[in-house]
C-alpha cells in the first residue's frame, strides 16, 4: 500500500508527482461518460492504470452509477484493461436510516475490494481515478476512503464547468448514449439519444427551465460510452425503451463489440 495518501480534487495533479509513485492505478469505472473521461485523462497522463473496478449496486444508489453496469465488461475488453466486478449483495438499502448512512454502507464493499487488490497487485495500489463532477456527497466519501487506504485520488472532472467538460468529451471523439432519464423535461424521446452539440444545447435550456444538470450529476440522466479514442471497438446495442410516465431506461436485450 502506498504510504501517505493525498488527494487531487481539481485533477490538476494526482499527487506531487504521480508518475513517480510506485504501484498501480485503479479506475473506478461504470462505463458512463464521467468515469470513462477520468480513465481517459489518466491514460493520457501516463498513469499506470492496471485495473478497472465496477460496483454493481442492487436497486437505486447514492454512490454509484446504476443502469447497464453489466456492459462494463465489454467496455473493458475494448479498452484492454482487466475489470474487477464488485457485487455488494450484502448491503440492504432499506436498512439505512438516512442518505449518509446508506452512502457509508455502500462504500464498504468498494473499500474491501480495493484492499484486496492492494494485496494482490505486485506493488500495491498507488491511486484511484474517479469521475465526480460536483457531488460533495460522493467526493468526500471517496476521499476519506483513499485517506484510510493511503492512496491518491485523480479527479479530473471535479468542479469543472459541465458545458466545457461535455464539449471536451465530444471533441475527443466520445460517443455517448443516454440510457436512463429521471427528471422533469426529460421524456421518453431522450432514451437512446446520442449526446452531441444539439443535445447539449437542449440540456442547457433544460438547466435554465428545470435545473437539470448538464452532465446529469444529480441522477437526472445516465449514459453509456459506446466508443472513444481509448477503445479499440465500438459497443453495439439491441435495446428497447421502458417508460413509466415520468422516468425510464433502455432495456438492453443484447450487446456486443463491433468487428
Amino acid at each position: 500500500m502506498s504510504p501517505g495518501g493525498s488527494r487531487s480534487d481539481t485533477g490538476d495533479q494526482a499527487s506531487s508527482d504521480p508518475e513517480s509513485r510506485s504501484g498501480s492505478w485503479v479506475s473506478l469505472f461504470s462505463g458512463g461518460k464521467d468515469s470513462s473521461w477520468a480513465l481517459y485523462q489518466a491514460l493520457k497522463r501516463g498513469l499506470p492504470v492496471d485495473r478497472l473496478l465496477t460496483v454493481h449496486p442492487e436497486g437505486d444508489s447514492y454512490m454509484y452509477h446504476v443502469p447497464a453496469t453489466e456492459l462494463a465488461g465489454l467496455a473493458a475488453e475494448s479498452i484492454g484493461i482487466d475489470l474487477v466486478d464488485v457485487h455488494p449483495d450484502d448491503f440492504d438499502a432499506a436498512a439505512a436510516t438516512d442518505a449518509a448512512e446508506q452512502g457509508d454502507a455502500e462504500l464498504e464493499p468498494l473499500e474491501a475490494a480495493l484492499g484486496e487488490l492492494d494485496e494482490k497487485l505486485p506493488e500495491g495500489i498507488a491511486g484511484v481515478t474517479v469521475g465526480a463532477v460536483g457531488s460533495e456527497y460522493q467526493n468526500s466519501r471517496v476521499g476519506a476512503m483513499a485517506d484510510r487506504l493511503g492512496i491518491d485520488v485523480f479527479a479530473p472532472l471535479w468542479q469543472r464547468d459541465p458545458v466545457a467538460l461535455a464539449e471536451e468529451m465530444l471533441a475527443a471523439g466520445f460517443e455517448i448514449t443516454i440510457i436512463r432519464v429521471a427528471a422533469g423535461g426529460l421524456d421518453e424521446s431522450w432514451l437512446g439519444r446520442t449526446l452531441d452539440a444539439d443535445t447539449l444545447a437542449e440540456l442547457q435550456e433544460l438547466n435554465d427551465s428545470y435545473g437539470v444538470h448538464v452532465l446529469g450529476e444529480g441522477g437526472e440522466f445516465e449514459t453509456l460510452v459506446r466508443d472513444g479514442p481509448h477503445m479499440s471497438r465500438r459497443i453495439e446495442l439491441d435495446s428497447e425503451t421502458e417508460w413509466d410516465g415520468t422516468r425510464g431506461q433502455l432495456r438492453i436485450d443484447d450487446a456486443w463489440l463491433a468487428e
